[in-house]
């Protein structure tokens, strides 16, 4: 009798007295109070998300319409008989930031190894606050700065240099002007190193001082601890700050569309004038005229919105990857 009445009560729920009761308690502490208000606020950046898609996809129903995925691939753009494509802009937007990151990649991660691992204290705390104060620098100003000294230096000595040394391969022929896409690809290198820098410097911080110390107790020189086991064990935190540094410079407007030459062309040479998608939106979107040219140039938005979300979705897999990777090793 008595199995049976312990039986019967462990398949039975609690009234819906003390569920309330309970729910009254967590209230009184606290708890449920901070998870409903964390939760609308987590709510608000889903909404603001989806509001922002929604209202890019609603206001570019007629390019959608006339031009459907060909939009994505055809070449002209054309304002005068209502003819747009977008294929120039996402080039031009992929080929200056991957240029961008091939560059600045190495020079920030030596360069965060260096502050975080090899250089002295005081020296490194001066050098981490000149790279956040760069970090903070309108992009205006590197456009502008690009425009006078960075273009004249690249028409001069780089192009030329680059034309007689690998003039054979198609990314370094065709005539110098420049601006362009080596010439934006430049300029974004310049203003995502300090991104890359700042955060692998605070990862390779956080990296506990026992595996250095394990690593030297073996024998390891300062250098061999470092490279074989500070930075694999940092790797995930770097690959991040890699492609925040890419979310950057796909998005970057005003600097790239002050050297890029503004070109809807699709190029094989680094040499030449190209366009982004940031840079037509900001240069045309207040002579927009027509209701078809006003939402093409909304699409181009849509556009890169879904290509940054897909960047940044692959960067979460690869460091999801990553991380499992080590687990299992460990």
């Amino acid at each position: 009798m008595a199995s049976t009445s312990v039986v019967l009560n462990s398949g039975t729920r609690p009234p819906s007295g003390g569920r309330v009761h309970a729910f009254l308690a967590r209230l009184k502490r606290g708890d449920e109070i901070a998870h409903l208000i964390t939760l609308i606020f987590a709510a608000c950046i889903f909404a603001l998300t989806a509001g922002l898609v929604f209202e890019l996809w609603r206001n570019s129903a007629l390019p959608r319409h006339q031009f459907g995925w060909h939009f994505l691939v055809t070449s002209v753009w054309d304002p005068v008989f209502d003819n747009y494509g977008a294929a120039p802009f996402i080039y031009g937007t992929i080929v200056t930031s991957a240029l961008a990151l091939f560059l600045a990649m190495p020079l920030g991660v030596g360069a965060a190894i260096f502050l975080a691992e090899l250089a002295p204290k005081g020296v490194s705390n001066g050098l981490t606050f000149v790279i956040e104060l760069l970090a903070a620098v309108p992009s205006v100003i590197f456009g502008v700065l690009g425009i006078f000294i960075l273009v004249p230096i690249v028409r001069t000595d780089i192009e030329p240099f680059l034309h007689k040394t690998l003039g054979f391969l198609p990314l370094f022929q065709g005539p110098i002007y420049g601006v362009g896409f080596l010439a934006a690809g430049l300029v974004l290198t310049i203003m995502v190193v300090p991104f890359i820098i700042s955060i692998s410097r605070e990862v390779l911080l956080a990296v506990p001082p026992e595996q250095r110390e394990a690593a030297l107790a073996l024998g390891a020189t300062k250098w061999e601890s470092t490279w074989k086991v500070v930075v694999p064990y940092a790797r995930t935190g770097i690959a991040g700050s890699i492609f925040l540094a890419l979310a950057r410079a796909l998005g970057e407007t005003m600097a790239v569309t002050m050297v890029i030459g503004n070109d809807p062309k699709i190029s094989a040479s680094l040499f030449a004038p190209g366009y982004s998608i940031a840079a037509v939106i900001a240069n045309e979107f207040t002579e927009a005229t027509g209701s078809l040219y006003r939402e093409s140039l909304i699409e181009l938005g849509l556009v890169l919105f879904v290509v940054t979300i897909i960047i940044n979705a692959l960067a979460r897999l690869l460091v999801l990857t990553t991380t499992r990777r080590g687990t299992a090793h460990a």
